[in-house]
């Protein structure tokens, strides 16, 4: 069994903002597997297949600097080792749109990913990144927070397509493989 989490803030609020392009891609794989999101405590899961592969797909209803508890309780009640843990967030670093999988590292500053290393006591996770861009002249804050401009949101549409598709690769071929083909 494998879990996918995506980062993201709950709340209408934050729905269509660039932090949450995590809960984007996790929604994204939930309606192509029909698989539906319940609340559960710190979470919304769903447990289901990705082509033979069993998933829990979870987006935590803890604000993204606080991730970490509830990507902690989900691997607990399945009993998940961090190996078969997938994180999909945002890159203020990286050209809007961009994909990157990588199979462990730092945070590189991103507080949901922090917050996922210190719960799980581990660097050791598949993440999938999806670049958001900067903006020069605004807080990294305030922009994470901002929703997409119009010009970007067709190409944001298409990285969670492609994110749901690499993390599919990732279930059925392994990582190194999707990231050959993803990256």
């Amino acid at each position: 069994m494998w879990v996918v989490v995506g980062l993201g803030n709950p709340g209408r609020r934050y729905s269509k903002t660039r932090h949450n392009v995590g809960f984007m891609v996790v929604d994204e794989i939930a309606g192509r597997n029909e698989i539906e999101l319940r609340e559960k405590e710190s979470y919304l899961f769903g447990r289901g297949s990705v082509g033979d592969t069993e998933v829990v797909l979870a987006e935590p209803l803890t604000f993204m600097n606080r991730s970490g508890l509830a990507v902690r309780a989900v691997m607990s009640k399945y009993s998940v080792q961090p190996e078969n843990l997938i994180v999909v967030h945002d890159d203020i670093d990286m050209e809007t749109g961009k994909l990157k999988i990588r199979e462990r590292g730092s945070s590189g500053g991103h507080k949901g990913i922090e917050s996922v290393i210190e719960s799980t006591g581990t660097r050791d996770f598949i993440r999938v990144k999806i670049g958001i861009g900067r903006e020069e002249g605004v807080a990294a804050e305030d922009y994470v927070l901002g929703k997409f401009r119009k010009d970007e949101v067709p190409m944001i549409k298409e990285a969670v397509v492609r994110a749901a598709d690499a993390i599919a690769a990732i279930l059925k071929e392994g990582a190194g493989k999707a990231m050959n083909k993803f990256n």
